[in-house]
């Protein structure tokens, strides 16, 4: 494995299970030893530590969910489109095999914003950075369609806080179930 592997292994591994189980609940001996990476490698690509780690981890899981989000939104129109998108968000939860493999790249990430929002400022703002980047993405589209500014940043806001809500739920009752429901609620959230 050479160097940048190493840190590709680390990060990507590190990134899936702070999304999982949260930061203060993954070690970064169990972040190696998943990763396969040296001991050593670990300090040599993040001198900083499990923050650096993490914040970092933050900007994948970003930057994962925001290609999704834009690829799932499509050429749609806004309510198809959220709809779609909730749908492929429950059929992850539907078989715990794919929670544990695709959940930090198209899933968003309440656990680490809870976790971060009162102890550490820099994943604060890491998190902060990560759900305007997804509000954005929603409002872009809603725009596209028609809506103002204000309209949809509103209704941006409300489909990340609605499906983070889902997500938790969905966590919880291992199903996909309550992001099925939410689509319901989608066409009164997107009235003019």
């Amino acid at each position: 494995m050479n160097q940048n592997q190493s840190r590709e292994k680390i990060l990507l591994t590190a990134t899936r299970l702070f999304c999982l189980r949260g930061y203060h609940a993954t070690g970064l001996n169990q972040i190696l030893k998943e990763s396969g990476a040296p001991k050593g490698s670990l300090y040599y690509h993040f001198p900083e530590g499990k923050e650096q780690l993490a914040i970092e981890a933050i900007t994948i899981s970003r930057n994962l969910v925001a290609d999704k989000l834009r690829e799932n939104l499509g050429t749609e129109e806004p309510l198809k489109a959220i709809q779609q998108n909730l749908q492929m968000l429950a059929g992850i939860f539907n078989s715990e095999e794919r929670v544990h493999k695709e959940w930090f790249s198209v899933v968003p990430f309440g656990l680490m914003a809870a976790e971060s929002a009162f102890e550490n400022e820099a994943m604060r703002k890491a998190c902060k950075e990560t759900f305007a980047c997804w509000e954005n993405i929603y409002v872009e589209k809603l725009q596209e369609h028609g809506y103002s500014e204000v309209k949809s940043r509103n209704i941006s806001i409300s489909l990340i806080a609605i499906i983070e809500g889902g997500v938790i739920l969905a966590l919880t009752q291992k199903s996909g179930q309550p992001l099925l429901q939410i689509q319901s609620v989608i066409p009164f959230l997107l009235r003019n």
